[in-house]
């Protein structure tokens, strides 16, 4: 499911507000809003993509969620041939925006 940035704006409770990194430097946002994650589009409903994650934040500065993360999911286990796995090779960490833009 996607939302758009400017109707999130108006939101009161987010729970959780999640940069996921994508590839190398490529960023884009999803939150979690009553256990439900919707991915951030712009108002031409593109997603809400960065080569940047400062960029990013200062795009969302007007968010307010509970608590913020970073993720970054691995292909490691797929590229080396690994075995299927029963869950995701996910990391999730902690992230504030610093306001450095």
């Amino acid at each position: 499911m996607t939302i758009r940035l400017s109707k999130l704006e108006k939101y009161f409770s987010i729970e959780k507000l999640i940069y996921h990194s994508v590839d190398l430097s490529l960023y884009q946002a999803s939150v979690i809003i009553d256990g439900q994650e919707h991915y951030i589009t712009d108002d031409k409903n593109k997603f809400l993509r960065s080569g940047n994650l400062v960029e990013l934040q200062k795009k969302l500065r007007n968010i307010l969620a509970e608590q913020a993360v970073l993720r970054h999911t691995s292909a490691y286990d797929e590229m080396i041939g690994a075995a299927e796995k029963s869950s995701h090779n996910t990391l999730e960490v902690p992230l504030k925006d610093n306001q450095l833009y």
